[in-house]
């Protein structure tokens, strides 16, 4: 399975995936890491980006190895071409009606021919999934040049509410991102997800292996991105969604050794509502029942021979069992999310932050202003859109207050360094009904630029996305001081009851200013009424 992961390119590439280059493109295409010589391509729609589109960064996590903790490649020096976007990690296509499976399929994973509300396996998906895709400037650094020369190197984690996500993804493909700045290398992992990545059961000691996946993929970046021109001492993780709550467990189960020089989180924290734990691993085996493994629940149990069972069967049976059990809404509710384990996900994270048991690595996070307009999809009322009360009061309890108690907590320790954005615009081109707003995800294709697959972006839609894109870049070459160096006037938001600076993003006719935190954070603490649709 290892080697149909590092050689599935050898099919061929699908049309306009790459451009032909010279010899010296082949030349550059090709690097040498400790696992394997890999050899990119150039992105026809941008060709002063390379494009290495599935390097694995672990063993695949099949047959025995499934639900264990991603186990290291050996080193190797098999060539492989890279040159077509790996398998989603195994994943369900629910077949309710949602606006990412429906309105917003660019931020929904490219699953070829399939309906997105398919109610099976997503045909593109598959156990053997553990690797990243990297963007570089076409004439990057070589390694063997000094250190002052590399780039630093933005690792982003997919969202998809640890249900879905993967690398080919629309609208989260950088290429335009990278082409513009030509001064950073962007990274996207994939990771574990639903029943695979968090099953929670009985027989196992660890539970959390999608996160695990994303650490495993940031300790193979620090030993192999100077290949790619990247500098190992300066990468950023970054987060959107499930990815940012992601990469915030991350902040605090590694925070003695998090290996990153920063975190971006997108909206997403772990003060965002998580899903209710199940301390009798339940959800597990009740699954294991229905698919012929039943050795009993609770005590009566034998955790060791469900699991080895458990193994056995394929993945479309449980993904399909599962994900079929919960579009049905049947009593009681089965979920496959992260859960606390005191190991890598805890459930006093407020405790944690006070004694310091959070990294001391500067931090960006962000909020959209209207953030769950998308997540209440009224099917039957799309003109008219969801009741906007209920989506602000939703927006505060689970994003604009988890982001202002985050900053508070921080800004009572030393050496937290804490910056904040929100992003306001409403732009036709991705925003397909007005009420949406500045839904959750609609700066995805803002920062990454990839709003230009769709017909109608403005002038100043295209300044907004610059704008986001060369803060984010300061950001990442330098999380301490880049952003305060580009004299915008955005400084770190020290936590104050009175509020802190914080840069707003695409408002009315201004590209970027910076506002008080009280603005979109005082209805949290009782002043004031949110605005979702500031000008």
């Amino acid at each position: 399975m290892k080697t149909t992961l590092l050689l599935l390119a050898l099919a061929g590439l699908a049309p306009g995936d790459a451009a032909q280059g010279t010899k010296q493109d082949s030349e550059d295409l090709t690097v040498t890491t400790r696992t394997g010589i890999f050899t990119g391509a150039v992105n026809a729609n941008y060709p002063d980006v390379h494009e290495f589109r599935n390097i694995p960064y672990a063993q695949p996590p099949v047959g025995a190895r499934r639900w264990l903790p991603p186990q290291d490649l050996p080193p190797s020096s098999q060539h492989a071409y890279s040159l077509r976007w790996p398998p989603q990690c195994a994943q369900y296509l629910t077949r309710i009606p949602t606006y990412w499976n429906s309105n917003g399929t660019e931020f929904y994973p490219n699953i070829a021919s399939q309906s997105s509300i398919a109610g099976v396996q997503a045909q593109t998906s598959s156990e053997d999934c553990l690797s990243l895709a990297i963007w570089t400037p076409r004439r990057r650094v070589s390694p063997s040049k000094s250190d002052a020369k590399l780039l630093p190197v933005a690792i982003f984690i997919p969202g998809g509410d640890f249900l879905n996500g993967g690398v080919d993804v629309t609208y989260q493909k950088p290429a335009p991102f990278v082409s513009r700045r030509q001064d950073l290398i962007v990274v996207t992992l994939q990771y574990r997800v639903d029943i695979f990545g968090a099953p929670n059961a009985a027989g196992l000691l660890d539970q959390n292996l999608g996160i695990l996946d994303q650490r495993k993929a940031v300790e193979w970046l620090h030993a192999n991105v100077r290949s790619f021109g990247g500098d190992p001492d300066r990468m950023v993780l970054w987060g959107e969604s499930a990815g940012s709550i992601a990469a915030d467990f991350y902040n605090y189960a590694f925070y003695d050794n998090p290996i990153v020089t920063g975190f971006f989180l997108m909206s997403g924290s772990v003060l965002d509502p998580q899903s209710p734990a199940d301390p009798t691993y339940s959800n597990f085996s009740f699954v294991a029942k229905n698919v012929g493994c039943d050795f009993g629940m609770g005590s009566n149990r034998d955790p060791d021979a469900e699991l080895a069972c458990m193994r056995q069967v394929p993945s479309n049976l449980l993904l399909n069992f599962a994900g079929q059990y919960r579009d049905n809404k049947t009593d009681p509710t089965i979920t496959f999310r992260p859960v606390p384990d005191g190991r890598v996900l805890f459930g006093n994270y407020e405790e944690r932050a006070a004694k310091g048991l959070v990294a001391d690595r500067p931090l960006l996070i962000s909020t959209t202003a209207h953030e769950c307009s998308s997540f209440f999809y009224p099917i039957q009322h799309l003109t008219a859109g969801p009741n906007l009360r209920f989506t602000d009061e939703e927006t505060l309890k689970a994003f604009v207050c988890p982001a202002a108690n985050a900053t508070r907590w921080r800004g009572a320790l030393p050496g937290r360094t804490t910056y904040r954005y929100q992003y306001a615009g409403n732009f036709s081109s991705v925003t397909p009904y007005p009420w949406l707003g500045a839904y959750h995800g609609s700066d995805i294709p803002i920062m990454f630029g990839t709003m230009v697959v769709q017909p109608g972006v403005t002038a100043f839609q295209q300044r907004v996305s610059e704008s986001m894109q060369d803060h984010l870049a300061a950001f990442v070459a330098d999380p301490e001081n880049g952003l305060r160096n580009m004299n915008t006037g955005w400084l770190p938001d020290n936590g104050s009851v009175h509020g802190g600076p914080m840069m707003r993003f695409a408002a009315g006719d201004k590209v970027h200013r910076v506002i008080n935190s009280i603005e979109v954070d005082g209805a949290c603490f009782g002043q004031g009424k949110y605005n979702h649709s500031p000008t």
